[in-house]
């Protein structure tokens, strides 16, 4: 007999982070983990986009970091879980770090704004990006409610939004869009 994967509990409009505790779904825990998993499905888009195989190699592991910081974000802070949650290291943050200094190695300098767009993955790229920064506002709010976030989890998700951002200017260099200005009406 296959695994039914839909439930009733949820119905009510109530969900149960990781150690049991119930909450309504439009709890900001639920919207920050919840965020950070459309953030990983358009990492996912991004990445069938994308052909340099190192790039996707990167791409899959911040899809593993994005599940950890998913994982992390669902669990009760107050609560003892059964289950080991995997963490994020400054080695993550890191990897980064370097991989944006080695995508802006091959970029001119930026002398204007950069529109999004000129080819889909690059509007892809931003598109990501601003979800990671909605994530990142998400995460920020929780601790301004008094609600634990991962100091590094912060961090990491900061460094991806940068990271999306090189990596949009990156793809369409590789693909030999035009980056678009932004031309201000004043």
């Amino acid at each position: 007999m296959a695994l039914k994967i839909y439930t009733k509990t949820g119905d009510k409009g109530k969900t149960s982070l990781i150690g049991g505790t119930k909450v309504p779904k439009s709890d900001l825990r639920i919207d920050a983990y919840g965020t950070v998993d459309e953030l990983n499905s358009y990492i996912g888009l991004v990445n069938d986009y994308m052909a340099d195989p190192d790039t996707k190699a990167l791409l899959k592991e911040i899809q593993d970091r994005l599940f950890t910081i998913g994982a992390a974000l669902a669990c009760d802070p107050d609560k003892e879980t059964k289950l080991l949650i995997p963490d994020l290291h400054e080695a993550d943050i890191q990897l980064l770090e370097t991989s944006i200094d080695k995508m802006n190695e091959e970029l001119p300098p930026m002398k204007f704004f950069v529109l999004p767009g000129g080819h889909v993955a690059v509007s892809t790229c931003h598109i990501a990006r601003c979800v990671c920064r909605r994530t990142e506002r998400l995460c920020v709010g929780m601790q301004e409610h008094g609600m634990f976030v991962e100091p590094l989890v912060l961090k990491y998700i900061n460094r991806l939004s940068d990271y999306l951002f090189v990596l949009g200017r990156w793809t369409g260099h590789k693909l030999g869009v035009e980056e678009i200005p932004w031309k201000p009406r004043v």
